[in-house]
């Protein structure tokens, strides 16, 4: 794992929650809480693919076929 993988999660989340407040101020509070959807399945997708990654990785490593 990539430690840069960790500040593109970071920096996402950082730009959402701008958004979020910019949003949330001009009274849009719907597309706020769509943004941060938005945003958590972004990173949720970043995530998943990692866990793919990581089984895969096990599964090499013991020589397992499923």
């Amino acid at each position: 794992m990539d430690i840069s993988i960790l500040f593109k999660m970071a920096a996402i989340g950082i730009i959402i929650t701008v958004i979020c407040q910019i949003l949330k101020k001009s009274d849009r509070d719907d597309i706020a809480t769509l943004v941060s959807i938005v945003g958590l399945v972004i990173v949720l997708a970043v995530v998943v693919g990692m866990i793919g990654d990581l089984f895969q990785e096990i599964k090499t490593i013991f020589g397992l076929s499923w």
